[in-house]
């Protein structure tokens, strides 16, 4: 308890202050009785009637009793403060509800952080002494009420948009270069927003590079070849031709900024906070883009090439559901059987978590149902015997709409990195604001327009 620890370090100055002064006075006394008895020795015994001597040894005495009167008032001055500041922490505990200073209720816990705010705000003020002892009564609890209301106030919005009422209360914890003190009873603890996002990012290819682009060579043409007889002349045949594909990178920033005293101040890491909030942003972007981006300043996303069918290079297959609003158990099984052999090994159903509901219904011509829920922590719930991933930014089910992906998405997209996540701290362009300026360098596009096909809600 801070009120107690001052009490304390209070109590053993003044014990250490009053030794001091106690053994000063002792010496002194003992050197004014040895002045006495070599005085006394040097005249003789009939010379104490002289009356120079007796006036000295009168002075002597005198001086000895002021001495010791002087040893007991300051006993008495040490008992009756720590009396006084016992006294003082029986009134805290009283208010606090919690003797011996444990345990207790809220009307005690508020006095106890209005005290602990005075303190804070005295002692930023250069008002706060060595003997300054503050009680329970030197403090006001509904002032300190009404300041932590403004202060949360305060953190939705701009000061100067706060009622009158708001911002007088938040006056009472100004400092004198007009920041604001944190109420002591604000939660280390931050309750986060959840967001969904898709998982292309974990589900496709990855490389790295080194420059502002990569180009993967597309080997789409086959080799000419013939049946001959045994003594026929073999023609030259066809060479198969390969192209090259390039997946440029763009670039996702964000410049979020606090205040140099938040940063000093907070109960939190707020440094951390921000760096935690601008990933899981920069996250999001990424599977959005990787969905449905239009490679304008972004990477290309899946859903943005046009229908056409399997072998036809920059189009993706759209299997109808074979409902104009819907979706349904037979348009899902030739979606399926839509991609060649060679994808289904590592193939994944890709939608939204409301078209998994739908889907969640749908039963074969035995009356069972054809999805079968994961039954093991981690492990995706199974769709005609493949995984089903939940992609949040996958439009919903309706007219014309393309809900549904499946096929082997590490074959089909490939994921460029350039930079990940770089952070410049700049507290020198906005002061008193410290900006956090972060950045990343990614692209993205389909390579293989086979690997995978769309379901179009479609009769």
């Amino acid at each position: 308890m801070p009120e107690l620890k001052d009490v304390l370090e209070d109590v053993q100055r003044e014990v250490k202050k009053f030794g001091e002064d106690v053994g000063g006075l002792k010496l002194s006394m003992e050197k004014d009785l040895k002045s006495v008895r070599e005085y006394a020795e040097r005249v003789g015994k009939d010379a104490v009637t002289g009356t120079q001597l007796k006036a000295d040894l009168e002075a002597l005495t005198k001086g000895i009793e002021e001495k010791h009167d002087a040893i007991e008032k300051k006993v008495k001055e040490v008992i009756e403060k720590a009396e006084k500041e016992a006294a003082a922490i029986l009134e805290i505990e009283k208010k606090m509800n919690r003797p011996g200073g444990r345990g207790g209720g809220d009307e005690g816990k508020l006095v106890l952080e209005a005290l602990d705010f005075k303190r804070t705000a005295m002692s930023r003020r250069g008002e706060l002494k060595s003997n300054t002892i503050l009680k329970p009564e030197d403090v006001n609890v509904d002032e300190y009420k009404a300041y932590q209301d403004a202060f949360k106030m305060s953190l939705r919005r701009e000061v100067q948009f706060l009622s009158p009422d708001e911002q007088k209360a938040m006056m009472v914890g100004s400092d004198p270069d007009g920041g604001y003190l944190t109420p002591t009873a604000t939660s280390n603890r931050i309750i986060t927003k959840v967001y969904e996002t898709s998982p292309i990012d974990e589900l496709a290819y990855h490389e790295t590079i080194s420059t502002d682009a990569i180009e993967i060579a597309i080997d789409t043409d086959e080799a000419g070849a013939g049946w001959v007889g045994e003594t026929e002349a073999r023609p030259e045949t066809s060479t198969p031709q390969v192209g090259v594909q390039r997946i440029p990178v763009f670039e996702i920033y964000a410049k979020p900024k606090a205040t140099q005293q938040l940063l000093e101040d907070a109960g939190v890491d707020i440094e951390a906070w921000l760096e935690r909030k601008v990933a899981e942003k920069f996250a999001r972007m990424r599977a959005l883009a990787f969905v449905t981006g239009n490679g304008v300043k972004k990477p290309r996303g899946i859903l943005t090439y046009p229908a056409g069918n399997n072998g036809v290079r920059g189009t993706i297959a759209q299997i109808a559901s074979g409902d104009a609003t819907n979706l349904t158990p037979d348009g899902l099984i030739k979606l399926q059987f839509s991609l060649k052999d060679k994808y289904l090994a590592n193939a994944n159903w890709l939608m939204k978590r409301g078209s998994v509901a739908s889907v969640m219904l749908f039963k074969d011509t035995q009356n069972q149902y054809i999805w079968r829920p994961g039954l093991e922590a981690g492990k995706p719930s199974i769709l005609l015997g493949y995984n089903i991933r939940r992609a949040d930014d996958m439009p919903s089910v309706g007219a014309g709409a393309l809900p549904v992906a499946f096929g082997d998405f590490r074959a089909g997209y490939t994921v460029v990195d350039r930079l990940g996540i770089r952070t410049l701290r700049d507290p020198y362009s906005s002061k008193p604001f410290v900006e956090f300026y972060t950045r990343m360098r990614v692209g993205g596009d389909v390579v293989d327009f086979d690997a995978f096909a769309l379901q179009v809600v479609s009769a």
